[in-house]
């Protein structure tokens, strides 16, 4: 008491106070034997007690002397009174004398096969004397003693551990000194404690299956003998022994209960792997023969002993710590929520993802145990990682089989909570929630398809759902429950989401159920939007590609590009105040628009009906998707019905500026402006109401400046600059379509529209920017020969000379001190003033472009510059000065690389111009290239008119047709 109730009480007091107090016992118990009233105790007898009691009183000393020196709190004479009294004991040696012949005649009356060697005490027998004892008297006497355990916490030598692990490591032994055995629990034969004793004939007891044994093997089965005594039965008869059965049984438990005590206290201490393995694998084997012992392992305060050695270093502590759990929770629920209480999940987790095999395995066979346990799984599931990782585990057959078994089991079992499902199926598996969807009850259906459809599902998952759980999924929209229908709309949602699934969903009959909810059916007690809903899946599946052409939204058998659908659909749009249902009705007209029979019905209801005014209104709605939605279908419906947009736009409040608003301060390109710069160059170009609405606006600045940011900052700053710079440069092109407009030839003469449609033809990596920069140089040049005039010279009395300029040099024409007439167009030209490409240096950059793949980009390109072949300018100089830099070279490339037949057209239209003014070096260079004829030919065979008339007068000029005579005669 007082060692457990000192302020500094030594680290192993509870281990010393009970060694301590089992010698004590075993000294009282000694010294009782040598005190037989009716038993005179023998010489031999008294010493092997005096030994015994040597051994123990010099224990009680040992464990003394363990106590630490801070226990004493500096009270000098305790300590010192403490350690005299433990040397004192420790030295302990009692006198007694024996005769040599007394010895003698004790070993000879023991057989020798019973017999072994008695340890030496040198104050006890001399040292060259062997005296021999009683096997089981050997036993006790060699058993360890509890002491040692205390000993080695304390002595960490090599030395003294290996000292202690030789003789002092059996547990059971232990408990066996603390509770001693006697001969009668051995069965002769075996030598081993009974288990099931019962008695022959002639009253010997043996182990019921060893002597059935024997009288099984005899040979003579008439004359059977008693194996012990060699006498000779009558009869085989077993007689269970049970006053004997009873006291082994109830030694059994005495021994057990000090054998699971010893097997703490050797955890408690944990001074060796192999004092721990010892101690776990002896509490294994009395859970293993008698179950009712797990409750009494548990209640003496084992269990946080061992979850602790859960993180010991060594793994085969490890490993049987795990079996041991494993065997204490096996079949008892309340020893499961024990563990559990007291027990981090994580760290078994983490025991399961060990490298080392035999953990993992163990550790899984000991999660299979708890989940089975209706209390644990939620627990298990709730662990962070727990569910991840037993997926990953289960999909690893490869590597470990056993392990991918028992992860199965374990997610089976958690399967009995809707949360744990819901967590496999958002860690990838979803076979536990399609399952529960297709086969549970109505609520469990229910539940599991609400989950589904708020789920986020990876591409292939949305397959996987689509192929095991459509069906059922659709069946639950079809029915009168709006709970159903509500959670069944989320999750096709979902599914239909991923275009692959389209054929999939299709095959289901998704699309005229859907469509049918859309038009007709009628639900007004509904908590939800159920058109929203089927507008979403309708436009989802569409946009995946199926043919919807044979779609039926009704009973009646009108198709969904009937004039009946399209009208429904603009009539929602126009009476709709939900932006996500605008939004997918859109959608679905975006599909239709795929379809040149819905295109002309699209069309048909439109210029019919006020939709366009329905569409242009929502551009202005501040839903941003709605808005890019709908702008993208006024892209496509431009081409058919342009004036008529045009003319709603124009008339629509904050329009067209609306379509040039940027945000200011952020210089982020959106979706939507990108796609409103599209729509206003895709509008008919020639609409001079449209470009006097974006002149009076003064765009042309802003989409300047705009063009100059992207050419700076380059289109990789955001995914829609691209398309955004691609818009603006078409709408600069609108304004050189209606040049014959004051203020739009205004316009370009202030803007220089022809030197920024030459840096761009060059400067962008887009297609689309070089077609429309070419264009509008194109258009540009055509208003050159009428906007160049001679220039008005003052009379003077000397004559003015005229010379040709280079007008391919570098020199400025204002350093020129004479007027210069432009050779091609006759009058004083600039690219500011008239547009002139060749005072823009443009007509190198558009044959560069004539090299390019694009055959869009080489036809604009090439219809720019024959603009300076055109009738109406000075051919000859034209083609002189484009002979000069090789342009007939780029053309001959054309025809060879490209086939297309307006492209085709233009080149022979340029080659019969430059074989017809060029001379004999147009001629000569012309006619090397050899593979122009082939070409020349094919045209000639299969083009068309006009192109069988070039072709043929190009090979009249190269002499490989006759040329018609000029004189006819007549007989």
């Amino acid at each position: 008491m007082e060692l457990q109730f000192s302020e500094n009480p030594p680290k192993n007091t509870k281990v010393i106070v009970e060694s301590l107090s089992m010698n004590v016992n075993l000294v009282k118990d000694l010294v009782g034997e040598c005190h037989k009233e009716n038993h005179p105790v023998s010489d031999a007898e008294l010493a092997k007690i005096l030994a015994k009691l040597v051994r123990v009183i010099k224990d009680i000393g040992e464990c003394l002397c363990l106590i630490p020196s801070t226990t004493f709190g500096g009270q000098k004479y305790v300590e010192t009174a403490v350690w005299s009294l433990s040397d004192e004991l420790q030295n302990v040696h009692f006198e007694f004398k024996q005769p040599i012949e007394s010895q003698m005649s004790y070993a000879m009356q023991i057989p020798s096969s019973q017999m072994l060697p008695l340890p030496e005490e040198s104050d006890l027998y001399p040292v060259d004397d062997e005296v021999l004892v009683p096997t089981e008297s050997s036993q006790v006497l060699s058993m360890p003693c509890p002491v040692d355990f205390i000993k080695s916490t304390n002595q960490r030598s090599q030395e003294q551990h290996e000292n202690v692990d030789k003789s002092l490591v059996t547990l059971p032994h232990v408990a066996h000194y603390i509770e001693p055995l006697y001969n009668t629990f051995f069965c002769p034969l075996t030598k081993q404690v009974m288990d099931d004793p019962v008695t022959i004939e002639n009253g010997v007891t043996y182990e019921r299956k060893v002597i059935t044994e024997w009288f099984e093997t005899s040979s003579h089965q008439d004359n059977i003998v008693c194996p012990t005594t060699g006498m000779k039965l009558k009869s085989r008869v077993l007689s269970v022994n049970v006053a004997l059965k009873t006291t082994i049984e109830e030694w059994k438990e005495r021994t057990e209960v000090a054998r699971i005590k010893a097997a703490r206290t050797a955890l408690s201490l944990a001074c060796s792997d192999s004092m721990i393995l010892e101690a776990i694998r002896d509490l294994q084997r009395i859970c293993k023969r008698r179950r009712n012992k797990k409750v009494l392992v548990v209640n003496v305060g084992i269990l946080p002993l061992l979850i602790r050695l859960l993180g010991y270093k060594d793994r085969d502590v490890r490993c049987e710590v795990l079996e041991l759990l494993r065997q204490l929770t096996e079949e008892d629920d309340e020893g499961k929520e024990m563990i559990a209480n007291i027990m981090d999940i994580s760290a078994m987790i983490e025991l399961m993802s060990s490298s080392h095999q035999q953990i993992r395995h163990a550790s899984l066979l000991f999660l299979v145990e708890l989940s089975r346990s209706q209390a644990l799984g939620e627990k298990i599931g709730s662990a962070t990682g727990a569910i991840l990782m037993l997926i990953r585990v289960k999909f690893n057959h490869h590597v470990d089989s056993f392990a991918a078994e028992k992860a199965d089991e374990i997610l089976k079992n958690l399967e009995r909570f809707p949360d744990n499902i819901k967590q496999m199926a958002e860690n990838g598996f979803l076979d536990p929630l399609l399952n529960h969807l297709t086969e549970g009850s109505e609520e469990v259906q229910m539940e599991m398809t609400s989950f589904l459809g708020e789920l986020i599902l990876s591409n292939d998952s949305k397959v996987y759902v689509a192929e095991k759980a459509s069906t059922s999924i659709i069946k639950m929209v079809q029915s009168g429950n709006t709970i159903f229908r509500n959670a069944a709309f989320k999750a096709l949602s979902q599914i239909s989401s991923h275009h692959p699934n389209g054929k999939i969903l299709l095959e289901t009959g998704i699309l005229n159920i859907m469509a049918e909810m859309m038009f007709t059916r009628r639900i007004y007690d509904e908590l939800m939007d159920s058109k929203k809903e089927a507008a979403a899946i309708l436009a989802n599946v569409l946009e995946s590609g199926v043919e919807h052409d044979s779609i039926k939204v009704n009973t009646h058998g009108r198709r969904l590009s009937s004039d009946y659908a399209v009208y429904n659909i603009i009539h929602m749009l126009k009476n709709s105040t939900p932006e996500e249902l605008n939004i997918n009705l859109i959608r679905i007209l975006l599909c239709l628009t795929k379809s040149p029979r819905s295109m002309d019905t699209i069309v048909s209801v439109v210029n019919e009906t006020e939709a366009s005014y329905t569409l242009i209104e929502l551009i202005n709605n501040p839903h941003e998707q709605l808005g890019v939605a709908v702008i993208k279908l006024l892209i496509l419906l431009a081409p058919h019905v342009g004036n008529t947009l045009v003319e709603r736009l124009c008339k629509t409040r904050g329009q067209p500026l609306g379509l040039m608003e940027c945000p200011s301060g952020t210089n982020h390109i959106t979706e939507k402006q990108a796609l409103s710069a599209r729509f206003l160059a895709k509008l008919p170009q020639q609409n001079l109401t449209l470009n006097l609405a974006l002149l009076n606006n003064n765009v042309v600045p802003t989409i300047l400046e705009r063009i100059f940011l992207i050419q700076r900052n380059g289109t990789r700053t955001s995914r829609h600059a691209t398309v955004y710079l691609e818009g603006l440069v078409g709408i600069l092109v609108r304004f050189t379509t209606t040049l014959y407009e004051p203020q739009m030839l205004f316009l370009a003469r202030t803007h220089n529209l022809t030197s920024v449609f030459t840096e761009l033809v060059i400067k962008t990596s887009s297609d689309e920017v070089q077609r429309l920069s070419a264009i509008g140089l194109e258009n540009l040049s055509l208003e050159s020969i009428n906007l160049s005039r001679p220039p008005q010279i003052q009379k003077t009395g000397s004559k003015k000379l005229f010379r040709l300029p280079n007008l391919l040099s570098s020199r400025s024409v204002e350093t020129r001190k004479m007027p210069v007439l432009c050779p091609v167009h006759r009058g004083a030209c600039s690219s500011e003033t008239t547009f002139c490409l060749i005072d823009a240096k443009a007509v190198e950059r558009l044959l560069v472009c004539l090299d390019h793949e694009n055959d869009e980009v080489v036809e604009a390109s090439m219809a720019a510059i024959c603009t300076l072949l055109d009738d109406k300018v000075d051919v000859d100089t034209s083609v002189s000065l484009l002979s000069e830099i090789n342009a007939i070279q780029y053309v001959l490339k054309v025809v060879k690389e490209h086939k297309q037949e307006g492209l085709l057209q233009k080149s022979f239209w340029m080659i019969e111009k430059f074989l017809a003014r060029g001379g004999n070096k147009s001629v000569s260079d012309i006619s090397q290239d050899r593979l122009l004829p082939a070409s020349l030919i094919s045209a000639f065979h299969n083009g068309n008119d006009s192109m069988k008339q070039m072709a043929e007068n190009i090979l009249r000029h190269l002499n490989r047709m006759p040329t018609p005579s000029a004189t006819y005669y007549s007989m």
